[in-house]
């Protein structure tokens, strides 16, 4: 929000306000995701020695389980190529339209809706647990001899 104030003047109008937003957002998450791939993930460590816990709350497991379910997304979104990732998020995440989020990745709808497909493809692989399919370079799909 504060890079959207900040660049407020530099806005000239040849998109839409909305294209422009999200444009200037995707950049950021951008900008923070190389950051993070920097910088070392901490591993999860077990505090009891004993290998049980004791839940004040007994619900908490279904919880834990549904994060769980979270982290593996957001490990298999983060192993996705930028120009897999983008479009998936924007679709399925923020709700825009093909037509959208061509405006703001700045390629044709037919592009878009072939890397949602191809993302959507790769994530399913990586949550089942298999390794086919998930392309590495989004211009060079693998295909068979």
């Amino acid at each position: 929000m504060i890079a959207i104030v900040r660049n407020l003047e530099r806005f000239d109008g040849r998109s839409s306000f909305g294209t422009w937003v999200y444009r200037i957002a995707t950049n950021a998450s951008l900008d923070e995701l190389r950051r993070r791939k920097r910088r070392a993930v901490p591993s999860p460590t077990d505090d009891d020695e004993h290998g049980h816990h004791d839940r004040a709350d007994p619900a908490s497991g279904v919880r834990m389980d549904g994060l769980g379910d979270h982290l593996a997304l957001a490990e298999a979104l983060r192993a996705l190529p930028d120009d897999y990732r983008l479009p998936v998020v924007l679709r399925d995440v923020a709700d825009l339209d093909y037509a959208e989020i061509a405006a703001i990745l700045d390629i044709p709808t037919g592009t878009v809706k072939s890397r949602i497909a191809r993302g959507r493809a790769a994530l399913a692989a990586a949550l089942s647990g298999t390794t086919g399919n998930q392309p590495t370079d989004p211009e060079r799909p693998s295909r068979a001899p």
